[in-house]
């Protein structure tokens, strides 16, 4: 029997083709999406490209278009994968050859989860009204979580840290990182809404552009530009306590990554050496006696009266900050940072509270001593601090310290400048990670610290970058990486909080409420449009 298959309605797409044109047009949203997220790693130190970071999230709000949670999800994800990527490359200078690439692939695929999530979750919100302010409240939101989790926490790749210059940077003095981190996503996303409003509505241009979904997301894309660059003058940069000439020491090591670990009494030696020569061209009057004598993160060891310290710093006739691995009565270690008196020597210590996972202490021990050969029962974690003399009385003022990995941190900065600081020193040791871009992606850090604060931030680094950081975050003067040096430069003191400080952690967690209620609603209005589609079907199927 002859079976007659009809022909398909007048201007109805023939299938195959159809079929065909899927995966080509799944190939050209991935392609877009790696893009996006590799544009979106260009805009991060050592490239001053702040403004491609907006792009970046245009191109990646462009691309979740029309998503189901699943294929947006998949998106996000190779967002995210290609962005990490290249932004943690230094793990592979960090842990040498011997690992392998396994710790940095398995990093970014765990990292790159958050913004697969982040990408599923904006669909839910994208029939809501404002809907490129409520996915832009998502995308930072989750950066809250990924402070937390995996290992302790690990907010490397901020949107914020993004924007040590630029437009959006003032935004940090009003609502620090979190803030900074909006008005980016927020003006990528509102320039795809736009983009897109005019594609859909190309045959009336003038019809589209008069709509209020347009009119918003031509606000959008402009109003943090615009409110970040009015608030420029308004970031102060004067002395209100006087002024301070600050000294730090960069003694140098050798680039060997964690094989570093056993060569406590090389960095001790370099620094010392380097102290001796800054201490000859201060006699010799090239450079300016200083009120304040930094060293960098874990320059020295101690486990009692150290009499070459005592000695070197009553020569210098100033207080110093001395970074030092500090042996406890128990035989535990902590990475300390100590104030050290020219007549009275070791006073006042400051422990580092966000611990380096697997660098400082070791995350599910009994499960890491399963999978590498390289950890045994002798490798003790070392012991974080409580935040006690965040801020310490030095120099005449009180300076506040965050070490190393705590710049990535909101809470170690803020705590000090409201326990008192006037200024901020941030004593590292990154010579683990080699000639990588790792040493300049946390300057950037530091330098969006210091607008947020209103603080000059003095960078210490054991082989560098160290820098000098006006509170506007401008770089005064800086050293080079792997050398010898000194930064002897006069810094202002500074009393005055910013509405980020009084805000504190508010910011933060009230912009997750925000995409919670977000998410929430977007719920709710899916819910509502299946049943009343439901329904219509039902009548009219009766």
């Amino acid at each position: 029997m002859a079976v007659t298959v009809a022909d398909p309605e007048p201007g109805a797409p023939h299938q195959p083709a159809r079929t065909r044109r899927f995966p080509r047009a799944r190939q050209l949203r991935l392609a877009a999406a790696l893009v996006s997220g590799f544009a979106y790693y260009l805009s991060f130190s050592p490239r001053p490209l702040w403004w491609l970071a907006p792009l970046a999230f245009a191109g990646f709000a462009l691309v979740l278009r029309g998503r189901s949670f699943r294929g947006a999800f998949g998106y996000g994800f190779a967002f995210g994968f290609v962005f990490f990527l290249p932004l943690l490359t230094w793990l592979l200078d960090f842990l040498g050859p011997d690992f392998g690439p396994w710790p940095w692939l398995g990093l970014s695929f765990a990292l790159a989860l958050y913004y697969g999530l982040a990408g599923g979750l904006i669909t839910w919100v994208s029939r809501l009204p404002l809907a490129p302010l409520w996915g832009a409240l998502i995308f930072i939101a989750l950066e809250t979580p990924r402070a937390w989790f995996p290992f302790g926490g690990f907010p490397w790749g901020r949107v914020a840290f993004s924007q040590p210059e630029g437009a959006f940077l003032p935004l940090a003095s009003i609502g620090g990182a979190p803030l900074v981190g909006l008005a980016v996503v927020l003006s990528g996303f509102c320039l795809a809404a736009l983009v897109g409003r005019l594609w859909d509505g190309r045959e009336a241009l003038t019809a589209a552009l008069r709509t209020r979904p347009a009119v918003f997301a031509a606000t959008g894309t402009l109003l943090p530009v615009v409110a970040g660059l009015a608030l420029w003058p308004s970031i102060g940069t004067g002395a209100q306590d006087g002024e301070l000439t600050v000294a730090t020491v960069q003694g140098n090591a050798p680039d060997i990554g964690l094989a570093l670990q056993g060569e406590r009494d090389v960095l001790r030696r370099n620094t010392i050496a380097e102290s001796e020569r800054l201490l000859d061209a201060i006699h010799a009057g090239r450079v300016p006696k200083p009120d304040l004598l930094l060293w960098p993160e874990s320059a020295t060891t101690v486990t009692g009266p150290d009499p070459q310290v005592d000695q070197l710093v009553a020569n210098f006739g100033v207080p110093a900050l001395i970074g030092a691995i500090y042996e406890l009565p128990d035989r535990h270690l902590q990475n300390s940072v100590i104030a050290w008196d020219p007549h009275t020597g070791p006073g006042q210590r400051y422990a580092k509270q966000q611990l380096v996972p697997f660098g400082e202490y070791v995350p599910a021990r009994k499960v890491a001593e399963l999978v590498t050969p390289f950890l045994d029962t002798e490798t003790v974690d070392m012991v974080p601090g409580d935040g006690t003399n965040q801020a310490m009385a030095v120099a005449g003022t009180k300076v506040g310290t965050f070490v190393c990995y705590e710049a990535a941190f909101d809470y170690p900065a803020r705590d000090a400048v409201r326990d008192g600081a006037e200024l901020l020193v941030v004593p590292t040791n990154n010579a683990w990670y080699g000639e990588s871009e790792m040493s300049l992606q946390q300057l950037a850090m530091s330098r969006l610290r210091a607008v947020e604060h209103g603080r000059s931030v003095v960078v210490s680094a054991v082989s560098g970058v160290s820098a000098i950081v006006a509170p506007d975050g401008t770089v005064t003067s800086s050293t080079g990486l792997f050398t010898a040096d000194s930064l002897v430069g006069r810094v202002p003191l500074r009393t005055q909080t910013t509405l980020s400080d009084r805000l504190g952690a508010w910011t933060e967690y009230g912009l997750l409420a925000l995409a919670i209620a977000g998410v929430a609603g977007g719920l709710v209005l899916r819910f509502r449009t299946r049943r009343t589609s439901a329904g219509t079907a039902g009548e009219a199927a009766g």
